[in-house]
This record gives C-alpha cells, sequence and structure tokens, in this order.
C-alpha cells in the first residue's frame, strides 16, 4: 500500500523504521516545523525528520496540515493509508478523506482511557497497572475513532514515563504492521469507543510538576516517576536568609515517617526525608536549580538543608 506517515515526537520513530522495511511504500513523511530547543534556543529538526532523513524518504513540514496547500500536497501523492502518530496537530476532515482506505492513529494508551496528549504521565500517575498501544481510525474528534487493534502491556512498579515512553514505541510497528495487513485481508474489525469510560490525559506544562506535598506519599512518589524526564517532578526549597529555589526530583521512596506536609523530616549523611500529606518520602536523586544531577546525600551535604523547608 501507498503509505503517508504524518509524526513529530520520538515515539514513532521505531514504526517509521519498520515501515520502510516493509512490503509498502512510503510516499511521504509529513512532520512538524524546525523549532527552537534547550536553553540556546538552538533550531532542531524533530526526531522523526532526523530518521527520515537518514533513511532518504521525502519530507515535508507544512506549518499547518489545514492550509490548503498541504491539503492539496497530500490529495497529490494518492496514498491509500495514511499513518498518524505523535503528530501534534489535530488533521481537518479534508484530510482524513483522502485515502483511499484508512486514516489511522496510533496512540500510547488503551483508549477510551487517556485520550489526549499526555497518556503515558496519565497512565503511570494513576497507578494503572497496564497500558498499550491502540490503532484506531482517525475522526475529527480528539482521539474518539473507532478501535480497530490494541496490544497491552504491564506497567513496571518503577516505570518512568521515559522507560514507558521507550517501551510502547518498541511495540507500535507491530501492532500497526498487523493492522496493515489485516486491512489488506479486507478482515477489519472496526469497534465504536465507549465514550462513558473515557478519560482525559491534557498536555502538560512545567507547573504539572510541582509537588503539592499535601497529597499521599504514594501519589507523589507515582507523580515523580511519570513526570521523568519530562516535565520533571519539583518542589521548592527555602533555606534560611535565601530565596526559594526549585530542587527536581529524580527518584524517591516511600517511608513511614509522618510530620506537617513539607516539612523535612530528616537530612544527614543517609537520609533526606520529606513528609507528605500521609507518609513521607526518602529522596535518592536530585537536582538543585543551576546545579547537576545528583544523589540525596551529596545534596544535603552542600546545602543549609537544616534551615529549610519545602513547599
Amino acid at each position: 500500500m501507498r503509505i503517508i506517515f504524518i509524526g513529530t515526537g520520538e515515539i514513532g520513530a521505531p514504526t517509521l523504521q519498520a515501515l520502510q522495511t516493509s512490503e509498502h511504500e512510503i510516499v511521504a513523511v509529513l512532520t512538524q516545523p524546525d523549532k527552537p530547543v534547550g536553553r540556546d534556543q538552538r533550531i532542531e529538526a524533530s526526531p522523526i525528520k532526523k530518521a527520515a532523513a537518514q533513511m532518504k524518504m521525502p519530507i515535508s513540514q507544512p506549518t499547518r496540515i489545514k492550509d490548503r496547500q498541504a491539503i492539496e500536497q497530500i490529495r497529490a501523492l494518492q496514498p491509500d493509508v495514511i499513518v498518524v502518530i505523535a503528530y501534534g496537530q489535530i488533521l481537518p476532515r479534508a484530510v482524513l478523506e483522502i485515502p483511499k482506505i484508512a486514516c489511522l492513529n496510533l496512540h500510547a494508551s488503551l483508549l477510551p482511557r487517556w485520550r489526549g496528549a499526555a497518556p503515558i504521565q496519565a497512565a503511570i500517575a494513576a497507578g494503572d497497572r497496564e497500558t498499550g498501544i491502540t490503532i484506531m481510525y482517525m475522526d475529527e474528534g480528539l482521539d474518539t475513532g473507532d478501535l480497530l487493534l490494541q496490544r497491552k502491556i504491564d506497567i513496571a512498579p518503577n516505570e518512568t514515563g521515559g522507560s514507558l515512553h521507550d517501551r510502547l514505541g518498541q511495540i507500535a510497528p507491530v501492532a500497526l504492521l498487523e493492522s496493515l495487513r489485516m486491512l489488506s485481508s479486507g478482515n477489519v474489525p472496526r469497534v465504536p469507543q465507549d465514550n462513558a469510560l473515557a478519560t482525559s490525559a491534557p498536555k502538560l506544562t512545567r507547573e504539572n510538576g510541582r509537588i503539592d506535598w499535601l497529597e499521599p506519599a504514594e501519589v507523589i512518589a507515582r507523580k515523580i516517576r511519570a513526570f521523568d524526564p519530562w516535565p520533571g517532578a519539583f518542589t521548592q526549597i527555602t533555606a534560611k536568609l535565601n530565596e526559594p529555589r526549585n530542587l527536581k526530583i529524580f527518584s524517591a521512596e516511600i517511608v513511614g515517617l509522618s510530620g506537617a506536609p513539607g516539612e523535612i523530616l530528616l537530612a544527614d549523611r543517609n537520609d533526606f526525608v520529606i513528609a507528605a500529606g500521609t507518609g513521607a518520602l526518602w529522596l535518592r536523586e536530585v537536582q538543585l536549580e543551576g546545579k547537576r544531577r545528583m544523589s540525596a546525600q551529596e545534596f544535603v551535604h552542600g546545602f543549609d538543608v537544616a534551615s529549610a523547608s519545602c513547599r
């Protein structure tokens, strides 16, 4: 089949590579325009553009896929199937109606659970035991299309947003190639989503990573894992006579201590423990704003934690 691949995020790279070595023909790769990234705002191509360039695939980067010129460009390619994964723009009806067979989206959750831009983080933060990849027929809604196929995986107890992202990226190609085989055979399920079971996973900002110490330690610990690497979980720490500074927390363990939420219960060569709404967290790895990533013990040694408070 003639396929147009539309994607931006790194999670789609393994799927693009699998398509390139399959019996299908990739007639074009569409991705977001190059954007400034990092502190120095250096202009950088998307992971999908980089992967497509290495494989010498034709690349297009429309500013808005809704623009007439972009739509006509897609139509002129006469695709049988359009495959979309982590693109970052909503496809208009005019694009959805172009492919001869279907417009498919790969979504990193078991829809209708966690519709939206951050399903991976949402699943970990909520304490879900499993997640997966959903292949769905696209419609004009946000992840509301009929289901074609789902593949499940367990969420590990120590799972982070980064590790789950990579694992889902590896099962996505298998799910898509199986879906394409089903489309070729004509034996294709089409199951409407149960909207009553839908949950939302909206786009995250840095502020979503701010820790609320009123929450139970178990909830905070899940968020620390979910938001690693993005947007990162952090708290504000203030030492005596100093301005508040952000302290990013990469890993922590739940301990059976208690105190006022945000109170530093222990801070010595071996322990750095902060009280939550219920229970407490033993911090393992942190990064003070403007400093390098380090163990919590290193941080305690170089920071006036004895007079500090967190909020």
